[in-house]
């Protein structure tokens, strides 16, 4: 397709997403004012299954999962290209990972893609396909919906993600949980402590142990904890401990080895204090390292800094997310975009900041900079060959 032809799409489709501006956010305000867990985001799903419905998608709600959906349009035949919306919030601080916005940025991307092409008389075959994903935070809905068929007929996968800055490629790590219980013997603590056996500190004893072990720790190697259960009263030996778990790097074969080490930690403990210990981890819903297509990396960038985003090179970002898990099925990317907020993710601030007329203009740009994206590797055929080739020679996450 003609170089003049894509730049019409790419204006029909900024165009597009600045016309729906009020009603897109309109749209993210009902998310963020009615945080919702994950698998139970029964008002977001249906308020964004009914906006997209209405704009003229195919809409299948409740899309292997209760609170997922796949919203299309197009025909078959040619590319089908995938978007992503999240739409889940967090225990206490609501929408302070602004997946009120990246419920957004999915629904602009898309409908801004679908007037444009729409727009034109000799469109190329293509089938846009939006995808709603519940439970990100923790649950891993993308590794169920992964599990599901949801992403087989994609060619490629995009969402951004919003944060304290822009970042192309962020690090993403893989992480797995697990819930670590102690078993002991509860006993009067001050008559008889020597019938007991304390459970609350072989789970004490874990916790040192682990941060003993951060001195020999790669520098990216992450483990967080949390002692969840104690007791219930000092006079009476704790029987029964739990420990939460999350372990993080920057591959999966590195997980696997600080698994292993946490792990022994657990146990040294359990031996210690005489107690049992049952080590319950979240094998299914493993988190993996992100794999970004640096072919679908460098094209967004380029429609990014065309609307005026720089990604400074000092800029970090790193967490964990199922989009990962994603990125090893489908070519895709997940960048990282700024709010115009200091604030952290998962901060009281952060989620102030994600109702912002702000933060709803710069979803504007990153969801322009993918309906971009997308039209250049739609229109330019040797773009999506290399990004064939760049998905199958990934570079996993440093060691």
């Amino acid at each position: 397709m003609a170089s003049d032809q894509v730049k019409v799409l790419k204006e029909k489709a900024k165009e597009a997403i600045d016309i729906y501006s009020p009603e897109l956010y309109e749209l993210n305000k009902i998310v963020w004012e009615n945080p919702e867990l994950g698998f139970q985001e029964r008002s977001a799903h249906d308020q964004l299954t009914e906006f997209l419905a209405n704009q003229g998608f195919d809409v299948t709600p409740h899309y292997t999962l209760d609170t997922a959906f796949r919203a299309e349009c197009g025909e078959d035949g040619g590319l089908t290209i995938g978007l992503i919306s999240e739409y889940d919030a967090l225990p206490e601080v609501g929408h302070a990972c602004g997946h009120n916005l990246i419920a957004e940025s999915g629904v602009a991307a898309a409908l801004g893609l679908k007037i444009a092409l729409n727009a034109i008389n000799q469109r190329p075959k293509v089938k846009i396909v939006l995808l709603g994903t519940p439970a990100e935070e923790a649950k891993g809905g993308k590794i169920l919906m992964i599990k599901n068929g949801c992403f087989k007929d994609l060619d490629f996968c995009m969402m951004v993600h919003p944060s304290p800055v822009d970042v192309l490629k962020p690090v993403i790590l893989a992480r797995e949980s697990a819930t670590i219980t102690y078993k002991g013997h509860a006993a009067h603590a001050a008559a008889f402590p020597w019938e007991g056996i304390n459970a609350l500190d072989a789970a004490v004893m874990a916790y040192t142990s682990i941060s003993a072990l951060r001195q020999q720790m790669k520098p990216t190697w992450r483990v967080h904890l949390i002692i969840s259960e104690g007791g219930v009263k000092p006079n009476i030996i704790p029987d029964r401990a739990q420990l939460r778990c999350s372990v993080r790097t920057m591959n999966d074969s590195d997980l696997e080895v600080l698994k292993e080490k946490v792990k022994n930690c657990f146990e040294a403990a359990a031996s210690a204090t005489g107690c049992k210990v049952s080590m319950e981890w979240e094998t299914a819903t493993k988190y993996s390292h992100l794999e970004t297509n640096n072919t679908l990396a460098e094209l967004y960038q380029a429609n990014a800094e065309s609307l005026g985003v720089s990604f400074p090179p000092e800029a970090k970002f790193s967490a964990s997310t199922d989009m990962g898990n994603v990125s090893h099925v489908v070519p895709s990317i997940h960048p990282m975009y700024s709010i115009g907020t200091t604030a952290p993710n998962h901060s009281h601030a952060f989620t102030t900041a994600a109702a912002t007329e702000e933060a709803h203009e710069k979803t504007l740009i990153a969801s322009k900079a993918m309906a971009m994206t997308a039209i250049d590797v739609l229109c330019k055929q040797d773009f999506m060959g290399k990004v064939r080739i760049d998905f199958k020679q990934p570079n996993e996450g440093e060691n």
